[in-house]
């Protein structure tokens, strides 16, 4: 019979960083944060396809018996990556409102969806490197995040065809090109290759919409700038 000290879960032997205290609620939430941050990093560091569980758990100073409690495999730990940040990205995005400062609003959108995804520079620069055929499940995971910013991007284009505020055309084009625009973007960001200042990104990325599919003539930034001053002046409160 082996012995209880013998047991491969406990990780003790295997990891000697591992923290073997008790951990509470408030532990268990960071030290499984702790976990996905690991995987993060060394998916990026390593490839996705080279990195081994005990590659995580030593950067995450945890038993490997600890990493299984949280998740069931590395593919489980990138689907709630690619699914967290997709999650983030439909909560960036905000509907514009052609009775106030259409531009604003659009460079707003651009700058929240930037943040979003170079904030996490690492799980970026997995979407936008990946190659494709290498893993089924992989590509899959990875395509499936891409069909969903498509259609983020593609209904809030067909809502601004509606408003008159984006060209006619097929808006499923449109938030293609639009993707292809920023991925390129992004990979080089990401990946070290160019640094550039977000507000000129903000700045290069709206006159390539301006010049192609988004239309904000000069009369609906003033009226949607005069409409916001007016909504300003009729809510200021009185004088005491």
């Amino acid at each position: 019979m082996a012995r209880k000290d013998d047991r491969p879960t406990t990780g003790a032997r295997t990891n000697p960083h591992a923290d073997a205290r008790p951990a509470g609620a408030g532990d268990k939430r960071e030290r499984r944060l702790d976990i996905l941050r690991a995987a993060r990093k060394c998916f990026a560091t390593r490839g996705y396809h080279d990195t081994k569980i005990d590659d995580i758990v030593a950067n995450a100073h945890v038993a490997k018996g600890t990493f299984y409690l949280y998740f069931r495999d590395k593919r489980s730990i990138f689907v709630e990556l690619v699914d967290t940040l997709f999650t983030r990205l439909g909560g960036a995005i905000l509907r514009v409102d052609t009775e106030a400062d259409v531009e604003r609003q659009v460079r707003h959108n651009i700058r929240a969806v930037l943040a979003v995804l170079l904030d996490d520079p690492e799980t970026t620069q997995i979407l936008m490197s990946h190659a494709a055929g290498l893993d089924a499940d992989f590509s899959s995971k990875i395509q499936s995040f891409y069909d969903g910013v498509k259609q983020l991007l593609r209904e809030s284009l067909e809502d601004g065809q509606k408003e008159g505020i984006v060209s006619a055309g097929d808006a499923g084009l449109f938030a293609t090109f639009s993707i292809g625009a920023l991925k390129e973007v992004l990979l080089e960001m990401t990946s070290g290759t160019r640094a550039r200042p977000r507000e000129k990104v903000v700045d290069e990325l709206f006159r390539l919409l301006e010049t192609g599919y988004l239309r904000i003539d000069q009369s609906s930034r003033e009226g949607g700038a005069a409409k916001a001053a007016a909504r300003t002046r009729t809510h200021k409160p009185p004088r005491t």
